[in-house]
């Protein structure tokens, strides 16, 4: 391959959007979701990192804005890249932190232009609620979560969750 000038590759490469949620159990490792005011279905909370924002960074501005919490924002739990689909015409990278514990919900202070609603649910019922193509991230976060390993799914389908060994 013969030598092209850096602007000209780079504008070549494809473009995708980040996003990056919080993976938040209550002390019985029941999920926290948010219910969008924009959406028909419930989510986690979280939303688009923004342009010189770190994806860590994002999850605790977006959980700020959507709960009026601070939070630590922990160890990464998924990777979960997300193909062109609907009105999204880019690739979409989620990453969902783990933010810990919950004890109650007394401390939230929702943004009601963002959110109208957001409780506690077994992982049944989060997976029930959450589309089919991000419902796999609950059994993902749970077994990353307990394991201290990140896992990485390719459209909400675990990839590389056996080892491999080399030699």
């Amino acid at each position: 391959m013969s030598w092209m000038d850096p602007a000209i590759w780079y504008a070549r490469l494809p473009a995708f959007h980040a996003a990056a949620a919080a993976w938040i159990t209550d002390p019985a490792d029941n999920v926290l979701l948010v219910r969008p005011t924009y959406r028909d279905h419930w989510t986690f909370p979280g939303g688009y990192v923004e342009e010189g924002e770190f994806p860590h960074q994002a999850c605790a501005r977006e959980i700020h804005e959507e709960l009026g919490v601070a939070v630590t924002v922990g160890a990464l739990l998924i990777v979960d890249w997300a193909s062109p689909a609907g009105h999204r015409p880019r690739a979409l990278v989620n990453f969902v932190f783990d933010c810990g514990v919950m004890t109650d919900l007394g401390g939230i202070s929702l943004s009601r232009e963002e959110v109208s609603d957001v409780a506690f649910f077994s992982a049944q019922a989060a997976e029930d609620r959450l589309p089919r193509s991000v419902a796999p991230r609950v059994r993902a976060a749970i077994q990353a979560r307990g394991h201290s390993s990140p896992a990485y799914l390719a459209d909400g389908i675990p990839v590389g969750s056996s080892p491999r060994t080399w030699g």
